[in-house]
């Protein structure tokens, strides 16, 4: 009887080291993987990021126009070599000196600001209110820009450009403010042709007699000078 007990006795001790030392079962089929993490659906992707605007078509660059004006433009055809400051375009009437039917190109030259006016709609009786419009790569006609104003200059459209009337698209006057702000970029150095008044402004910066033909340069000091050239319907060339 001793010895039948004392095999009992082993095998129960071997049964109490099986049970605790016994391996963890493998999850059911169909449990999650060991690994797995619950995904936030509310968290973003980790390179999600605001949309960017392709164009600056939204900035208002009228916004830091300025109130005061230099004095010094010389009377007569001219071209002034400066920096933009603001683009007012006819529907920001908050700045000083407004045009109804014009866009006015704020340069900073030589410790002043100065009004470059340039139509965007035409006012003459019985001719179209459009004006035509065109842009072309140029070298910069004349001398290398250098801030200032500078006189004894000429710009023919054909001659020194190389366009003819029937290169232009006629614009409304709301499309073509657009189309001119947004091509010209703030503290952008551009040369603007056009006629001085002997003070603040300039004036006729579009196709006139075939000398004294008014344009903006942007890009004037880079390496892809662009001209922005008008005209009117009547002005055949």
């Amino acid at each position: 009887m001793k010895l039948v007990r004392r095999g009992v006795a082993v095998v129960w001790l071997g049964l109490v080291w099986a049970c605790g030392t016994a391996s963890p079962s493998a999850p059911p089929s169909g449990s999650p993987e060991v690994d797995a993490s619950p995904v936030d659906d509310a968290s973003p992707p980790l390179d999600a990021s605001p949309p960017l605007d392709a164009s600056d078509a939204s900035i208002d660059k009228g916004a830091r126009c300025a109130s005061a004006f230099g004095n010094a433009l010389p009377r007569g055809f001219v071209r002034v070599d400066g920096t933009v400051l603001a683009i007012v375009e006819p529907r920001h009437t908050t700045c000083a000196l407004p045009n109804d039917d014009h866009v006015v190109l704020q340069v900073r030259m030589q410790g002043a600001v100065y009004r470059m006016v340039v139509n965007v709609q035409s006012d003459r009786a019985g001719q179209d209110p459009r004006v035509f419009f065109l842009t072309k790569n140029v070298s910069l006609p004349g001398p290398p820009w250098q801030e200032g104003a500078h006189a004894g200059l000429t710009l023919d459209y054909t001659k020194d450009l190389g366009v003819q009337a029937k290169d232009f698209t006629p614009y409304t006057m709301n499309e073509l403010s657009a189309k001119v702000s947004d091509l010209i970029p703030l503290d952008g150095k551009v040369s603007v042709f056009a006629d001085g008044s002997g003070g603040a402004s300039t004036h006729l910066v579009h196709r006139n007699d075939g000398t004294k033909d008014g344009a903006i340069v942007i890009d004037a000091d880079g390496p892809r000078p662009t001209a922005l050239l008008f005209r009117f319907s009547n002005q055949d060339f």
